[in-house]
C-alpha cells in the first residue's frame, strides 16, 4: 500500500504537467535555438604521455603553414576551412537579429575617434617626429620636420598608400640612421609577425633594393650609417633566434651571422643604446637574460658579454656616461638598480644605486643628465619617482585617481630637466604630459579627444575595491560606471583580467568602453595573481604549479562583486584574451554558474597538447611560465586545469569565442577544437558561437577602424543577453 501511494504521488504531477503542456503556449525559441549547430567530424587521436591516454577527437583540425599557404587546399585543409566557415555562418545567423545593434555600436565607437588626429611630436637629432591621420584613412602618415625649420613636413611613410589592396598590413619598428638620411622599417602583410625589412633614402625619397625577409621588423644602425644589425626568426617555431649584420647595397644572402641562440628556450633581440654609443643584443627567457654589447663606431668589432646567463638571474641594461645601469633581480625579488663600469661589467662589479625593497617593484628607469626617473609599482599602482643623481632631491609625481596608469613616454633628449610621460585612468582619457623635474610644473600637451558631445569624465565614477581570495590574500579590483547607475542584482557587469606572464592589468581609459557604461554596465578589472600588480611575488604566485591561483582569484572577485550587490550571476559577464582566454576557459569549467556570458578572445585553451609540441611557436620559450609537461608533475597539473581537457557534460553559460586563422601566438585550432568539444558535451541550450577572422592573426584586423567590428560583436553579444536592443 505504501508503494502504491508513492507511485500515485509520482503520477499525479505528471498528469498536471501533461495538461499544462496541452493548454499553454510553448516558450518562444531564441534566435540560435531554431538553427542547426555545426557538427565537427570526430577522428579519435590517442595522445599518450606518462602512461596516461587522452583521446582528442578534433586533433585533425591542425594544419601546417605549408598547408595553409598552398595554392590549392588538400582534403584536410578543405575540411578545416569548411568547419571554420560553418561556425562563421552559424555565428552570423545566430546574431543576425543584432546586425542593427552591431552597426550602431560600431558607428558610435568609431564616431568618438578623431579622424584627423596626430601624435605629440618628439625631438631627436635635429628633427621633430610625429604621426598623423587624415579623414577616411585607416592607417597613419609617418612624418618629420627639421626643428630649425618647423614648417616643411616630410612624409617618410605613407601607410594608407602602402596598405592599398591588402587584407592585412602592419608596420614594424621604424629606425633612422645617425645622419638622418636613411629609414628602415618592417612590413607584415599576413599577420604572422614575420616582417620584411625595407630601407628608404629620405634624401632621394627612393626605396633601396635591399630586402631582409623573415625578421622581427626592426634594426639597430651602426654609426657608419650603412651597417645594420637585425634579428631573424626560425621558419617553423617563429622563435627569434639569429642576429645578422647587413651592409646596405648587398644581398641578404651575404649577411654575416653574428649570433645564433642555440638554446630553444631563449629568444634574442638587438637595439641601439639611447646614448647612441653601443649596439646591444640580448637573449631572454622567463627566468634568465644575457646581454652583449658592441661599440657602434666599430660595427666589425668584437662583441662582449655584460654578464653571462645564469638560471634565475634577470637583468636589463642602459648606458649612461662611463657605466651601464642595470635593473636586476640579483638578490632582489622585486628588482633593484645597480651600476657597473663599462670596462668591468660582470655581477661582482655591480654596485647598488636603488636598493631592493620588499613592498616596491622596480619596473624600469630613464636616465637624464641631472635626473634619474624610476618606474615603480606600489600598492598595485604604477608610480613615477624623480631623483637627482646627487641624491639631494627625491620625489614621486602625485596622482589623484583611485585607480590609474602612468608611464614614461618617448624621452630622446638627454640634457633636459623635462620628463614626458603618459597618464590615464578609468575616467580620464590618455594624456601626454611634460613635467619639469626641478619645479614640478606640469603641462598637458594633449588629452585624447572623445568626439561625443555627451561625454565628460565627471559623468563617471571610479572605485578601488579589495576581494578576499580563498587563501586569504587581498585582490585589488578597479571598476568604473556612469553616475546614476544603481548597483544591485539587476545591474549588468563585465569583469576583465589577463593574469599571466607578469603582465599587469592596467586601469586605462577606453572610449570604446563608453558604449557599455552609457547603457548601464559596470566595468571591473580583477588584478589577479599571475600579473605583477602587487610585485614579483604576485606573479610567481600565479604561474607554474600555482597557476590555479589565477583562476580562483578571478572567481573570488566575481563572488565578491555579487555578494557586495554590484551585480548577480544572471547579469555578470567575463572577458579575457590570449592567456586571458585560458582564464576564461578555466573559470567556465570551474564555476560556469557564476556567469551569464563569457567572451574568450584568441584563447589559449589546449594547454597540454600545445606545450607538448615544441614545433609550435612560443612553446619552448614558455616552459618556465607553464611548466614542461614532459615532466609528469607539470603534465598532471596542466591537465587538471587545461580548458580543452576539462570540458564536461554539464551546463555552460552563453559563450562567444574569437580567433584568427593566421594567429601565430595561439593557433586557430585551439579555439576551433574547443568549441567543437563544447558543442559535443554541453547539456544546455545557451548560445555558443565562434568568430574566426580568416584574414588576420592574434591582434585582429590591422586597420584603424576595422578592428572595432569585432568589439561591436562582443558588445552586442552581451547587450543582447541583457535585452538591450539599442
Amino acid at each position: 500500500m505504501k508503494t502504491n501511494i508513492i507511485n500515485l504521488l509520482l503520477i499525479v504531477p505528471a498528469l498536471f504537467i501533461g495538461c499544462n503542456s496541452a493548454t499553454e503556449e510553448k516558450p518562444e525559441l531564441s534566435e540560435h535555438q531554431s538553427l542547426d549547430t555545426p557538427v565537427a567530424k570526430k577522428i579519435a587521436e590517442k595522445l599518450i604521455a606518462h602512461g596516461d591516454t587522452r583521446i582528442d577527437n578534433y586533433f585533425w583540425m591542425r594544419l601546417s603553414d605549408e598547408q595553409k599557404n598552398a595554392d590549392t587546399p588538400d582534403v584536410q585543409t578543405q575540411d578545416v576551412l569548411d568547419y571554420l566557415n560553418a561556425e562563421n555562418d552559424y555565428k552570423d545567423a545566430a546574431m543576425k537579429h543584432t546586425d542593427s545593434l552591431q552597426k550602431t555600436l560600431f558607428d558610435e565607437i568609431v564616431g568618438r575617434i578623431k579622424k584627423d588626429d596626430s601624435s605629440v611630436p618628439y625631438n631627436d637629432n635635429g628633427y621633430s617626429y610625429y604621426t598623423r591621420f587624415e579623414k577616411g584613412m585607416d592607417y597613419a602618415l609617418y612624418c618629420r620636420k627639421k626643428i630649425e625649420d618647423n614648417t616643411k613636413e616630410e612624409i617618410m611613410l605613407n601607410a594608407p598608400k602602402m596598405a592599398e589592396g591588402l587584407a592585412y598590413f602592419a608596420l614594424g619598428g621604424m629606425s633612422i640612421s645617425s645622419n638622418n638620411k636613411m629609414l628602415s622599417y618592417g612590413v607584415d602583410t599576413v599577420s604572422r609577425r614575420r616582417y620584411t625589412i625595407y630601407f628608404k633614402d629620405l634624401v632621394t625619397n627612393e626605396t633601396l633594393s635591399d630586402k631582409l625577409v623573415n625578421t622581427t621588423g626592426s634594426v639597430a644602425w651602426a654609426n657608419d650609417n650603412k651597417t645594420v644589425f637585425y634579428t631573424s626568426k626560425d621558419s617553423v617555431t617563429l622563435r627569434a633566434n639569429k642576429i645578422y649584420k647587413h651592409i646596405l647595397g648587398t644581398d641578404q644572402s651575404q649577411d654575416e651571422l653574428i649570433f645564433n641562440e642555440e638554446d630553444d628556450t631563449f629568444s634574442t633581440f638587438v637595439y641601439k643604446s639611447r646614448s647612441d654609443k653601443y649596439i646591444i643584443s640580448g637573449s631572454y627567457q622567463t627566468l634568465s637574460t644575457e646581454y652583449r654589447y658592441l661599440d657602434a663606431d666599430t660595427p666589425n668589432g668584437t662583441w662582449k658579454v655584460i654578464q653571462p646567463r645564469e638560471r634565475d638571474l634577470e637583468y636589463d641594461v642602459a648606458h649612461f656616461g662611463d657605466h651601464f645601469y642595470i635593473n636586476t633581480n640579483l638578490n632582489a625579488k622585486n628588482f633593484k638598480l645597480v651600476k657597473t663600469p663599462v670596462t668591468a661589467t660582470t655581477k661582482e662589479n655591480w654596485v647598488d644605486v636603488i636598493p631592493h625593497r620588499e613592498d616596491v617593484l622596480l619596473q624600469g628607469f630613464t636616465a637624464f643628465k641631472n635626473h634619474l626617473v624610476l618606474s615603480e609599482r606600489k600598492n598595485g599602482l604604477s608610480t613615477l619617482r624623480v631623483r637627482k643623481w646627487d641624491g639631494k632631491e627625491d620625489h614621486y609625481i602625485s596622482f589623484n585617481d583611485p585607480a590609474y596608469f602612468s608611464r614614461t613616454s618617448i624621452n630622446m633628449d638627454f640634457d633636459t630637466n623635462v620628463l614626458r610621460y603618459n597618464y590615464t585612468s578609468l575616467t580620464t582619457p590618455n594624456s601626454v604630459i611634460d613635467y619639469n623635474m626641478d619645479t614640478k610644473e606640469q603641462t598637458v600637451l594633449k588629452e585624447q579627444e572623445v568626439l561625443d558631445s555627451n561625454f565628460s569624465k565627471d559623468n563617471y565614477v571610479s572605485e578601488r575595491l579589495y576581494a578576499t581570495a580563498v587563501d586569504g590574500v587581498k585582490i585589488p579590483i578597479s571598476l568604473v560606471y556612469k553616475k546614476g547607475v544603481k548597483r544591485n542584482a539587476s545591474t549588468p557587469l563585465l569583469l576583465y583580467s589577463y593574469g599571466s606572464y607578469g603582465s599587469s592589468t592596467e586601469p586605462r581609459f577606453s572610449s570604446t568602453r563608453l558604449s557599455l557604461l552609457d547603457r548601464g554596465f559596470v566595468f571591473a578589472m580583477a588584478h589577479i595573481r599571475g600579473g605583477q600588480e602587487m610585485g614579483r611575488y604576485w606573479y610567481e604566485d600565479g604561474k607554474l604549479l600555482k597557476k590555479k591561483n589565477t583562476f580562483t582569484d578571478f572567481i573570488d572577485v566575481g563572488d565578491y562583486l555579487v555578494k557586495e550587490g554590484y551585480t548577480s550571476s544572471d547579469h555578470m559577464y567575463a572577458l579575457g584574451g590570449s592567456a586571458g582566454g585560458l582564464l576564461m576557459g578555466a573559470i567556465l569549467n570551474m564555476k560556469p554558474e557564476l556567469w551569464n556570458g563569457v567572451v574568450a578572445a584568441v584563447p589559449f585553451v589546449d594547454v597540454v597538447s600545445t606545450m607538448m609540441d615544441e614545433t609550435i611557436p612560443l612553446t619552448t620559450f614558455e616552459f618556465d611560465e607553464w611548466g614542461n609537461p614532459k615532466n609528469k608533475e607539470y603534465y598532471d597539473y596542466m591537465k587538471s586545469y587545461s580548458p580543452y581537457d576539462n570540458v564536461e557534460a554539464k551546463d555552460y553559460p552563453n559563450i562567444l569565442i574569437t580567433t584568427g586563422y593566421w594567429d601565430s601566438q595561439v593557433q586557430y585550432w585551439e579555439p576551433a577544437k574547443w568549441i567543437a568539444k563544447l558543442r559535443e558535451l554541453k547539456t544546455d541550450d545557451n548560445l555558443l558561437i565562434m568568430d574566426c577572422d580568416m584574414e588576420t592573426g592574434h591582434g585582429g584586423a590591422s586597420g584603424r577602424f576595422e578592428r572595432y567590428k569585432s568589439v561591436a560583436l562582443e558588445y552586442a553579444f552581451m547587450l543582447d543577453l541583457e535585452g538591450i536592443e539599442k
